[in-house]
């Protein structure tokens, strides 16, 4: 999983770089096939906000946080892509075992 991490008006510090990228490890134990993470974290006036696009395959997910805490910013945002993808790794069971098809179908009877 490659992570990218850029900041609009902070500086990026290596301990909010380490903080993202151990939470992001988080990720990837509910889900193997996450391939590329960019996290935006942004300071506007008092609003902290953590946003984030995630390549996985069959997706792209999308979320973003605010709060006044950076560091609570980006444990929101890591939630709300935990959600996401533990959805979409259901949706992705759910139709390959989904029944049906030709095999089960009732065939009509003829009078």
């Amino acid at each position: 999983m490659q992570i990218n991490i850029t900041g609009h008006h902070i500086d990026v510090t290596e301990a909010l770089r380490t903080f993202t990228s151990e939470k992001m490890e988080k990720l990837e134990r509910h889900f193997d096939h996450v391939t590329n993470v960019h996290v935006i974290l942004t300071v506007e006036k008092k609003v902290q906000k953590a946003e984030a696009n995630v390549h996985v395959s069959g997706a792209d997910l999308f979320a973003q946080c605010e709060t006044e805490d950076m560091y609570a910013s980006i444990d929101g945002l890591i939630d709300k892509l935990d959600r996401q993808i533990i959805k979409h790794k259901e949706k992705i069971s759910n139709h390959n075992k989904k029944s049906g098809g030709v095999k089960n179908m009732a065939i009509p009877e003829e009078a």
